[in-house]
């Protein structure tokens, strides 16, 4: 079993058989047998100790709640130049069946911290899963993963991200369908899908060894897609995913996301990487973007219009905020890439 250990210098990672630096024993009782499934989630984190936190006391719960049938080992990957997610995980020692890893990065570079997510949890089980630090995942959410897979026999299993705004938030957060924006698609259970995100995802080990180039793309790890890339190369590479409606993962969005303009910061980039993640997988070209983007204008442009028309409020912050998808993704066909929000 490969694993990660000692002190490496910034953006490069030491491969040894020494063990992870770790903080749990894996459990040798009912939950470690032959029937069951291990599952490694990693979790890459950067400067969010407190959702951290909060996430892997989710994840204790789906733990415990997949018992004996599903036995989870836990993955945090510290893109902090100090490390100060070290004390986070120490805090959290002894609550998982396959441990709790700690592997420390510091490039600041989310496809560098991904890619040593990946390696680390293949190291520890037959299935990889991924979430992000600011969410948390429901109690069915390992259970429901793994019997969509049992179910399906798919190589890989994505379920839904919804957002949720603070109590506080602006009344126009909540009352205009900022959510939709940034919800998944809500899909039939167990039905073939052809996109995936690692903010909720599961798939093979051994597929992943079997297909070494599909890892994530380092240079896009300050622009963003580098998560879209990656699937999108796995499904070219033959991956057949299914969809788990209940496996559901929030991701909770912070006071300071509950602002009119981060949303339109996270519009522009939004469709900016929908146009260069298009581009790098040859699923779209400039042309076909650029129509698109068009498109994506005047929907937003139509869309107060008709709500007046109907008796409805025009919802004016929406639509503005979703024209600037169609900016982010004209730049995009242009060539220029928007930095990470």
């Amino acid at each position: 079993m490969r694993a990660i250990s000692g002190e490496p210098p910034p953006n490069s990672l030491v491969f040894s058989a020494a063990p992870f630096v770790s903080f749990c024993v894996p459990s040798t009782g009912p939950a470690a047998s032959i029937a069951s499934t291990s599952v490694a989630v990693y979790v890459c984190t950067y400067r969010r100790n407190e959702p951290l936190a909060r996430m892997l006391d989710s994840l204790e719960v789906a733990a415990d709640r997949a018992r004996p049938d599903v036995h989870l080992g836990v993955v945090v990957v510290d893109d902090n130049p100090d490390r100060s997610a070290k004390a986070v995980v120490e805090e959290s020692s002894n609550r998982f069946p396959l441990g709790l890893h700690y592997v420390w990065v510091g490039a600041g570079n989310i496809a560098t911290a991904r890619n040593a997510g990946l390696e680390a949890a293949m190291a520890i089980a037959d299935w990889v899963a991924m979430v992000d630090d600011d969410q948390i995942v429901v109690p069915e959410w390992l259970t429901e993963l793994v019997a969509t897979q049992r179910r399906t026999g798919a190589d890989a299993v994505t379920a839904p991200v919804y957002p949720r705004f603070p109590d506080d938030a602006p009344r126009w957060l909540h009352d205009q369908p900022f959510a939709e924006l940034w919800a998944t698609p809500v899909r039939p259970d167990g039905a073939a899908v052809t996109d995936l995100q690692t903010a909720n995802s599961m798939i093979r080990t051994s597929f992943l060894v079997d297909h070494p180039t599909v890892r994530f793309s380092v240079d896009l790890g300050l622009v963003g897609g580098e998560d879209m890339v990656f699937y999108r190369s796995a499904l070219d590479a033959g991956l057949q995913a299914r969809y788990s409606r209940n496996a559901v993962n929030w991701e909770l969005q912070s006071a300071d996301r509950a602002t009119y303009r981060y949303q339109l910061r996270r519009c522009l980039w939004h469709g900016n990487t929908e146009a260069v993640t298009n581009l790098r997988a040859r699923r779209a070209g400039r042309v076909r973007l650029a129509v698109r983007s068009v498109k994506r204008a005047l929907q937003a442009a139509v869309r107060p219009v008709t709500r007046i028309r109907a008796g409805d409020s025009p919802q004016w912050r929406y639509a503005f905020a979703y024209s600037l998808q169609s900016v982010g993704m004209l730049l995009g066909a242009l060539g220029i890439r928007l930095p990470h929000h």
